[in-house]
């Protein structure tokens, strides 16, 4: 389950920290929460630089083998909420280790052993017909939460920049020019294309850097824009929100792209 949450986040786009945690009144001997870092986060954290540098979907976990190790790595590096944290361990970083910072609590796992239910004589019948006293776990994930850390953890100062998995639609389609016939037609064909499930199609009658701007604004990953002389030779200028990188691409291009992710 830990390793599950760490890669459920970053599937996500966020990169989640998990942190030794207070078990509260929900009681148990372990708990972590996963935390990502932002400016406006409720609380200071303190981590290790190199579990901000580590990437977790690159190893490809197997479920039926033992996993100590890979969790050993992210249990064995400092990371401590403002509660748990341990001065005397953070000083005993390189300097160039630390990281102090804000941070939001998007996930937090609890785990109980047998403290509830041998105490509440549960058992069960195990495969080889021997009673065996389940051992228990609390999970959590704070649903509610996640789109503002989502946006919190991906913007800059013109909105927001929707991770790929999490984006509400992927691509906004801007039409330069409503009214004049090819432009209209293709931004139309590329519409049609991409459904209203995947893409917002900007007809309005409004200034084009109006239209960027909210563009911008709402985090659409991709933006298709599409003017007279970029129509007129079957052409779309596609931008990446996240990195702003811009490209002129064929219809089919700019399809397969957005479609891509």
């Amino acid at each position: 389950m830990f390793l599950a949450y760490l890669r459920t986040f970053a599937r996500m786009g966020l990169k989640a920290i998990p942190m030794r945690a207070d078990t509260g009144p929900i009681g148990g001997n372990l708990s972590h929460e996963f935390i990502i870092l932002a400016e406006t986060g409720e609380s200071q954290v303190f981590v290790s630089r190199d579990l901000l540098e580590r990437d977790v979907l690159a190893e490809a976990p197997d479920y039926d083998s033992d996993l100590t190790a890979q969790v050993d790595f992210w249990t064995s590096h400092y990371a401590a909420t403002e509660e748990m944290h341990d001065e005397a361990a953070w000083a005993a970083l390189a300097e160039d280790k630390r990281v102090s910072a804000r941070g939001i609590e998007v996930g937090h796992i609890f785990y109980f052993g047998t403290k509830y239910s041998a105490a509440m004589g549960m058992a069960v019948t195990g495969p080889d017909g021997n009673a065996v006293i389940p051992e228990m776990g609390s999970y959590g994930i704070g649903v509610s939460r996640l789109v503002g850390a989502l946006i919190e953890a991906n913007h800059d100062e013109a909105g927001i920049k929707w991770p790929d998995a999490v984006a509400p639609w992927a691509a906004a389609i801007l039409n330069l020019r409503p009214g004049d016939g090819p432009t209209d037609a293709l931004c139309e064909a590329l519409y049609a294309r991409l459904g209203d499930d995947s893409a917002v199609y900007d007809d309005r009658a409004v200034r084009a850097g109006e239209k960027f701007a909210d563009a911008d604004l709402m985090g659409f990953p991709w933006q298709a824009i599409i003017g007279p002389r970029g129509a007129a030779a079957g052409r779309v200028e596609l931008k990446r929100r996240m990195t702003g990188e811009r490209e002129e691409v064929s219809l089919e291009d700019a399809i397969t792209r957005i479609k891509g992710g």
